[in-house]
C-alpha cells in the first residue's frame, strides 16, 4: 500500500456556534449515513477529527458529551475551559486537553477569550468500556519530542487506557518519527516527508509504516492501534 493523502482544503468548511472547521475524520461507527463525503473512517476506536477556529470572542455554548473521549489540541491562541471538569483551565498554544466522558458524561464551553481567531483540532475516541467515570488530563508536550496524550495498557497511569494510541510530536527541522504499524495522521503545521512523499500543514495522511522527516518546524498527530 502507498501512502493516501487528503487535503483539509479540499473539504468544505463547515462548524457550528462560534467557531468555522474542516472535519476530516467522520468514523461511519458513529456518524453512520451523516458522515461527510469525502471525509475518512478513522483507525480503531479513533472517530473524529476537526481542524477548527474560533471567530473573535467565540464559543461552542455549553454543550454534554457522553460515552466519548474528546482530545483537543491548541495549535494557534488560547481557550478558557468551563465545565463540570476543570472548569477555569486555560489552554494555550501546545496544550492537550483530554476529557474522558464515560457514563457519567461531562458538559463544556470552550471560549476564545481573543479578539483574534485562534486555531484548535479537535479529535474523538470511542470509549472500549461503557459506563467508566467521567476524568481529565491535560498534557504540555515538549519541543523536539513526539509525546504520547492518549491510550496505552491499564497498568499504567501516565494517559487514559486505551488501545487506540494519539501522540502529538513537535518537532524541529531534520528531526525524525519512525513507526512500524498502520497509522493515520495529521500535520497541523509545517513541512514534512512522510514516506519519501512531501507533505504539509492540512495533510492527513496514512500508509502501512511511517518514516518521517521534518522539513521545517511542524507539530504532527499520529493515531494508530496498540
Amino acid at each position: 500500500m502507498s501512502i493516501e493523502i487528503l487535503h483539509r482544503d479540499d473539504l468544505p468548511l463547515g462548524g457550528f456556534a462560534g467557531l468555522k472547521e474542516h472535519r476530516l475524520v467522520m468514523s461511519l461507527l458513529l456518524f453512520g449515513a451523516h458522515a461527510n463525503p469525502g471525509t475518512w473512517s478513522g483507525i480503531a476506536g479513533f472517530a473524529y477529527l476537526a481542524d477548527a477556529r474560533f471567530d473573535p470572542k467565540g464559543e461552542t455554548h455549553l454543550h454534554s458529551h457522553k460515552e466519548i473521549d474528546v482530545i483537543s489540541i491548541m495549535i494557534e491562541g488560547r481557550i478558557d475551559h468551563q465545565g463540570s471538569l476543570e472548569t477555569g483551565q486555560g489552554l494555550e498554544a501546545g496544550h492537550v486537553q483530554i476529557q474522558r466522558a464515560g457514563g457519567e458524561g461531562f458538559s463544556h464551553n470552550e471560549i476564545n477569550p481573543d479578539d483574534t481567531r485562534n486555531r484548535m483540532l479537535q479529535l474523538w475516541v470511542l470509549p472500549e468500556q461503557s459506563d467508566e467515570p467521567a476524568s481529565y488530563r491535560l498534557y504540555k508536550p515538549l519541543n523536539g519530542k513526539v509525546t504520547r496524550v492518549y491510550g496505552g495498557d491499564h497498568d499504567q497511569t501516565e494517559t487514559l487506557a486505551s488501545h487506540t494510541v494519539i501522540e502529538f510530536g513537535v518537532l524541529n527541522p531534520g528531526q525524525t518519527y519512525v513507526l512500524e504499524k498502520p497509522f493515520l495522521a495529521y500535520i497541523a503545521t509545517g513541512k514534512a516527508t512522510a514516506n519519501n512523499i512531501d507533505i504539509q500543514e492540512g495533510d492527513l495522511f496514512k500508509d502501512e509504516q511511517l518514516s518521517f522527516i521534518a522539513k521545517t518546524a511542524v507539530q504532527v498527530v499520529i493515531i494508530y492501534a496498540i
